[in-house]
């Protein structure tokens, strides 16, 4: 049930329809896990916002996703399966986007009540993105889309993320849609 504001159109969601905290979860999950601080994200007060130098109808398109390729004999990996931290990865990967990988997402903490990993589209939004181009909304798609871990060490994440970087430009993207699973 929904209620209406008085003297508005706004109409809003039930009490219980609330984002999950999931920041403030991590933080005591770190905390139980013994560590000496809540987990910290990177946070910079100031980040230089780039333009697109091409316009993005004529762009092409770079992909980075957190899901991880199917590894056989590490468990359940499929929709609907429970957390699996044997189907990690930590590497960065790439793969061509002539079709679509068998990705998945068993190795992350998402909320696995309220969704699931039926829909590769939410994680790996690759026959999207191929629709945009058909469309002329985007020029073209790069030749491979990209894995980034999700190893929660900034250091780590730090050294990925140059690699992804340096291999973006190889690709010549001009930008790129990242995906956090």
């Amino acid at each position: 049930m929904t209620t209406t504001a008085l003297g508005t159109n706004a109409v809003f969601t039930e009490e219980y329809d609330v984002a999950i905290p999931y920041m403030q979860r991590t933080r005591d999950y770190y905390v139980a896990l013994g560590y000496d601080n809540p987990y910290r994200w990177a946070s910079f007060a100031q980040v230089p916002f780039t333009p697109l130098s091409t316009p993005l109808n004529r762009a092409r398109v770079g992909l980075i996703t957190t899901a991880a390729p199917y590894q056989p004999g590490v468990g359940d990996q499929g929709p609907g399966a429970p957390y699996n931290a044997a189907a990690k990865f930590y590497q960065v990967y790439s793969v061509t986007t002539d079709s679509v990988p068998d990705l998945r997402i068993s190795h992350v903490g998402y909320d696995r009540r309220h969704t699931s990993a039926a829909d590769i589209n939410t994680y790996l939004p690759l026959t999207r993105l191929r629709e945009a181009v058909t469309a002329g909304r985007i020029g073209s798609l790069a030749r491979r889309l990209h894995g980034s871990p999700t190893n929660r060490s900034h250091r780590t994440t730090e050294h990925d993320a140059a690699e992804l970087l340096h291999r973006c430009r190889e690709d010549e993207v001009d930008a790129v849609v990242l995906v956090p699973s």
